[in-house]
């Protein structure tokens, strides 16, 4: 897979959409009914891209304060989405230990992970960062993952909704209608290009979550250093 095709085609068809007010609003960001979870394994930038990135976002906010943006806390790139989210799923229905050693089993001896986020594409619901890997290292590790969880009896759901081979983040999703599309879709491509820095990849976080990985409805269940 060309990462920079496809991000950039990604980019062209979802921008098309918002130009032509084809996006797709999210209505239950702030639903408190929202009773969506799941399991996921992912990774998180360092702090010093989440400086960058957070610069970025204010000013956006700027110029759509009605949208959703993601707290420097909930920055994430999915490794894995082990358990999709559902309505009404709960941690009581799996033993998560069981979990923990499926993966543990997935992993490659002392990897170096590296992510650069550069650039930014989009979808017809939100706007996202390209990340780039160094190598195929997480990818390798998400091949264990499908391998050894479709061997295994747990409850999983990899690859459902589509398989994932990106290193892409999410930090921005519509929940309104643009208010001040031009401006918004202007300071998206001045920054289409650019280099929120390079971060090595320490450690994985196994995490119970919400659709939207909000930090105070998420819950850590086990961190793998790398």
């Amino acid at each position: 897979m060309n990462l920079e095709e496809h991000y950039n085609n990604l980019y062209n068809t979802s921008i098309e959409k918002i130009k032509n007010d084809t996006y797709h609003i999210d209505t239950l960001i702030d639903s408190k009914s929202d009773n969506r979870f799941g399991i996921t394994l992912l990774l998180r930038p360092s702090e010093a891209v989440k400086t960058n990135i957070e610069t970025f976002l204010s000013e956006l906010k700027a110029i759509e304060p009605n949208q959703y943006y993601y707290e420097s806390s909930d920055i994430h790139i999915t490794v894995m989405s082990i358990i999709s989210c559902y309505n009404g799923f709960q941690l009581n229905q799996i033993n998560i230990q069981d979990y923990i050693e499926v993966i543990k089993q997935s992993l490659i001896e002392s990897p170096i992970i590296e992510i650069h986020f550069k650039g930014l594409t989009a979808s017809p619901s939100c706007i996202m960062l390209q990340g780039f890997m160094n190598n195929s290292v997480l990818n390798d590790i998400r091949d264990n993952l499908r391998q050894n969880f479709k061997t295994s009896t747990l409850e999983q759901s990899i690859d459902k909704r589509y398989t994932i081979q990106t290193a892409h983040a999410t930090i921005v999703r519509f929940k309104n209608k643009l208010e001040n599309k031009n401006a918004f879709l202007k300071t998206i491509e001045a920054f289409k290009h650019h280099d929120f820095g390079t971060f090595q990849v320490e450690k994985l976080e196994l995490v119970y979550n919400d659709w939207y990985q909000k930090e105070a409805l998420v819950e850590k269940l086990f961190q793998f250093e790398l």
